[in-house]
């Protein structure tokens, strides 16, 4: 599907659930495919993957093994699975309920360096949450978006990693909206070890539609991108 705000276009692909390392093959494909037709000068694509995982763990290249508290056996008996992958970012966790997006995107073409579009998908998520009526934020030093994140109290509601190459990006977010809770007990979600995690669910105290959050996340990061200017 392709979704046109200001007279530009994004690919929206919902994969809906799908195991993680069939999602990460699709996307370093288009990666690279966006990559090879921007060096040649040649038509591409920029997309929004949105998607759910089977309960799986990341770890990023920055991560630390120690962040990951449970062995092999342990993740097995839990329906769990480890991958060492090529973000930025240490350990998070991705399951069903949580709502996860890949952009792939050419930033040059929204004159976007690589902070100001991180900065770009924790806005959008902001604007997410701001529109059930929760207040979230950024935390100095911590990507990704907080709740009452200055105070003893914070906890993170969505999860940031990326990759960049040729200044075109891979991997994203992860916000949980009716997220199980407990699989982040099992880590030190994003190496922290004193803050919390939260959802949408358990911050609103009720489960809520998916395809609402979806169309909500997806119209918010092509507004935010559409403000961008445009060099293509």
């Amino acid at each position: 599907m392709f979704l046109t705000f200001a007279h530009m276009e994004l690919n929206i692909v919902n994969w809906k659930l799908i195991p993680y390392a069939e999602a990460w093959e699709q996307q370093t494909a288009w990666f690279d495919e966006l990559i090879a037709a921007k060096q040649a000068g040649q038509p591409y694509v920029n997309r929004l993957i949105l998607c759910q995982h089977p309960h799986v763990y990341t770890l990023g290249r920055s991560g630390k093994a120690y962040n990951m508290l449970l062995g092999e056996a342990q993740l097995n008996a839990l329906g769990a699975t480890l991958y060492h992958i090529d973000r930025g970012g240490d350990i998070t966790y991705h399951g069903p309920g949580q709502l996860v997006s890949y952009p792939i995107l050419n930033l040059e073409e929204f004159s976007l360096g690589l902070k100001e579009y991180v900065h770009l998908l924790e806005e959008a998520v902001i604007r997410v949450c701001a529109s059930y009526g929760i207040t979230a934020g950024r935390l100095e030093k911590a990507t990704g978006v907080w709740l009452e994140g200055d105070t003893p109290r914070a906890r993170k509601i969505c999860a940031i990693g990326v990759r960049s190459s040729h200044y075109v990006t891979m991997h994203g977010l992860a916000l949980n909206v009716n997220t199980d809770l407990r699989y982040f007990s099992y880590i030190n979600p994003c190496g922290f070890v004193d803050k919390g995690v939260t959802s949408l669910q358990k911050e609103l105290g009720r489960e809520l539609p998916m395809e609402e959050v979806e169309e909500r996340l997806s119209r918010e990061i092509l507004e935010l991108l559409s403000q961008q200017p445009r060099h293509k």
